[in-house]
């Protein structure tokens, strides 16, 4: 297909302006992305600086406290109450189990079972008075009256008996506009 000189022309002419639009659209675009890097150095610096500090300090001033409290009762937990109470629990296994041994070893010698029931009720009278004792020392007092829970749960507790109640009284109310004639409309009488 030919084309005349003045329809070359003009597609060079065309093909120029493209080529120099094209130029531009890759210079912006360089430029756009290399504003973008600057923006992105310029929020970590600022994340650095700012937000960082802001979020420690307010982890600081207000979660470190409770973290820290239940960090220490964790920790008395666990070496006042858990520990002594699995000690205990461990020694008196090992106890029956050297009792077994005892009373195994006395059979194998041929010395037979004893059955002095009052030697054994006084011992045990014994033992249970002194670990009744030492758990009562480690017990706490029980607290008396509502704690904020109980106080949530009661306040949560009226609140969805007032909804109950608002539901019904305005499902109950009579409201002549709510209610739907059971008649089709029809024109009024002259």
């Amino acid at each position: 297909m030919s084309l005349s000189r003045k329809s070359k022309k003009e597609l060079r002419k065309l093909r120029k302006h493209a080529a120099k639009v094209w130029e531009s659209q890759q210079v912006l675009l360089g430029e756009g992305a290399d504003v973008a890097r600057e923006a992105g150095r310029a929020v970590g610096n600022y994340s650095r600086e700012q937000v960082v500090p802001a979020v420690k300090d307010s982890y600081d001033r207000y979660a470190a406290p409770y973290v820290d409290k239940s960090v220490k009762y964790s920790r008395h937990v666990l070496s006042d109450k858990v520990v002594p109470t699995a000690g205990a629990l461990v020694g008196g296994a090992m106890s029956v189990w050297d009792a077994a041994n005892d009373t195994r070893a006395r059979l194998a010698k041929g010395r037979g079972f004893e059955l002095d029931t009052k030697k054994y009720a006084k011992k045990a009278d014994k033992y249970g008075k002194q670990a009744t004792k030492k758990l009562a020392k480690k017990l706490e007092p029980q607290r008396s009256g509502i704690g904020a829970g109980g106080v949530i749960a009661i306040l949560l507790g009226i609140a969805a008996a007032a909804g109950v109640v608002y539901a019904a009284w305005q499902t109950l109310r009579a409201d002549d506009e709510l209610w739907v004639a059971d008649d089709p409309l029809r024109a009024p009488d002259a």
